[in-house]
């Protein structure tokens, strides 16, 4: 039976057979948009320190609030 508190089902065990933990897997699917293609995003140099501070935020990244912006850009992509 499906998990209720993931909205990308299909995403999240996609991830999961490619050797993604649970808990990776399931912020992954549970982003907004995280699925869909077509590059349109700016890349993270781009953005701003807030608005990368709101990414972190969302995806779950603990100690965000005493990065900086080269460590949020860090921290974002390897998670």
């Amino acid at each position: 039976m499906p998990d209720p508190r993931i909205k990308n089902e299909d995403q999240y065990e996609a991830l999961r057979d490619k050797g993604y933990s649970k808990q990776k897997a399931a912020r992954i699917a549970n982003t907004p948009n995280a699925g869909e293609k077509g590059g349109k995003a700016q890349p993270y140099e781009e953005w701003t320190k807030n608005e990368l501070y709101q990414q972190a935020k969302k995806v779950g990244i603990e100690g965000r609030s005493k990065m900086n912006k080269e460590q949020l850009i860090k921290s974002l992509r390897s998670n």
